[in-house]
């Protein structure tokens, strides 16, 4: 079954990472890397966070239970902020949402 429309991405939902994607952490950030396409993406401390919870097989409500317990944040503004990245890592080919 193909991954949603970016519109239909809800917090319900899991998300997994690829496997042919490589993680390295270097202080505190991350960068990824697609093995299928050879394309790096960076993550800030924040995002490197939530790529590990995704490495936990967790779903984004979980996810987003997690940060907003961890940050002194609005837990609306986490959900969305969550929302935009995992829309972004989809649409690069680094996660499955389902």
């Amino acid at each position: 079954m193909p991954d949603m429309p970016a519109e239909s991405i809800t917090l319900a939902q899991s998300i997994h990472r690829r496997d042919d994607v490589v993680f390295q952490e270097v202080g505190g950030e991350a960068v990824l890397l697609d093995l299928a396409s050879e394309t790096y993406f960076g993550l800030n401390p924040v995002g490197t966070r939530i790529w590990q919870l995704i490495g936990e097989g967790a779903r984004l409500q979980a996810i987003c239970d997690t940060l907003v317990a961890e940050y002194d944040a609005d837990a609306e503004r986490i959900g969305s902020d969550l929302l935009a990245l995992a829309m972004q890592l989809r649409d690069s080919g680094l996660v499955r949402i389902d």
